[in-house]
C-alpha cells in the first residue's frame, strides 16, 4: 500500500516565549494529505497554523514535543530543512524577508538547476535559464526588472508574495506548503495566484493552503478536496467547500467545536 504524501499523527509541538519557557503550540494534529489533494487550513489569529506550517518546514525555534509527521512514509522530523526541501517541500512564507547582497536572478537559477539535478537533468545555462525565468514571472505579471535587484530589496508586499509562487513554480515541490499568501494582495494579484496555483496541481503533488479567508478559494479550479477548521492548536472540524462559505457565514465560534 502506497504511504499518503503527508501524514499527521497526534503531533503536538512548541515555541519559545522569549523568556526561557516553553508554550505548547499544537496540540495533537491529524491530518492525511494523499498526493494529487489540496488541504485548507482556516482559523483565527494565533490558533498553530503557521507554526504547523513552520514545523513541518524544520524552522529553528519550533520543536516537536510528540506524535508523527512522514512524508511519502518517511520521518521528516528527524530531517534538516535542506533535506526536507530535497524531497520535495516547500513552504512558502507568510512574511517573506529582503536579503541583501543575494541577486534575485543567482538565487533562483541556482535553486532551479539544485532540482532539475536532484532529478536526473542538466543544469541550465545563464541565458537558458532566463528564458525560463522570464516565462513563469510573466505568467504572474511580474516586472522583469526586479530580476536586477537582491531577494526581495525593495519589493512591495504583493510583488514579495508573487516571488513565493515563482519559486513554488521553479521547484514543482511534492508538497506545496502556502501559509496565507493571499494576505496583503489586491484583486488582481490575488487571482493572477489563484491562477499560478491551479496550473501546478496535478495527480502527484499536494497542496496545504493556511489562509483566514474564503476569496483565495473562489479562484481554486478545481475546489480544494477539504477544508479544515483549526483552532486551539488542533483540526477541529473537516469538511469540503462550503465549510467555508459556513465560516463565511457564522464565524469561528458557531463551527469551532469539534466534530
Amino acid at each position: 500500500m502506497t504511504a499518503p504524501l503527508l501524514r499527521l499523527d497526534d503531533l503536538r509541538a512548541s515555541v519559545s516565549d522569549g523568556h526561557g519557557e516553553r508554550k505548547q503550540v499544537l496540540h495533537g494534529v491529524n491530518l492525511t494529505v494523499a498526493a494529487g489533494e489540496m488541504h485548507v487550513l482556516m482559523g483565527p489569529n494565533g490558533s498553530g497554523k503557521s507554526s504547523l506550517a513552520a514545523l513541518l518546514a524544520g524552522r529553528e525555534g519550533c520543536e516537536a514535543d510528540g506524535g508523527a509527521a512522514q512524508m511519502d512514509g518517511e520521518d521528516i522530523l528527524a530531517l534538516a530543512p535542506e533535506e526536507r526541501a530535497a524531497r520535495g517541500l516547500f513552504l512558502a512564507f507568510q512574511y517573506p524577508v529582503e536579503i541583501a547582497g543575494l541577486s534575485l536572478t543567482v538565487f533562483l537559477r541556482e535553486i532551479y538547476n539544485r532540482r532539475r539535478e536532484r532529478e536526473g537533468e542538466a543544469a541550465l545555462d545563464p541565458m537558458s535559464f532566463m528564458r525560463v525565468l522570464r516565462e513563469e514571472m510573466a505568467a504572474l505579471s511580474m516586472d522583469p526588472a526586479l530580476t536586477r535587484r537582491a531577494v526581495n530589496a525593495g519589493f512591495s508586499g504583493g510583488e514579495k508574495k508573487r516571488l513565493e509562487v515563482l519559486q513554488m513554480a521553479l521547484l514543482r515541490p511534492r508538497l506545496a506548503l502556502m501559509d496565507e499568501t493571499d494576505s496583503g494582495l489586491d484583486v488582481d494579484a490575488l487571482r493572477i495566484v489563484s491562477d499560478a496555483i491551479n496550473r501546478h496541481r496535478d495527480g502527484g503533488r499536494g497542496f496545504l493552503l493556511i489562509t483566514h479567508y474564503s476569496r483565495l478559494l473562489a479562484g481554486l479550479d478545481p475546489a480544494p478536496d477539504y477544508i479544515h477548521i483549526f483552532d486551539g492548536g488542533r483540526i477541529v472540524r473537516s469538511g469540503g467547500a462550503d465549510l467555508a462559505r459556513r465560516l463565511e457565514e457564522h464565524g469561528y465560534g458557531a463551527l469551532s467545536e469539534v466534530a
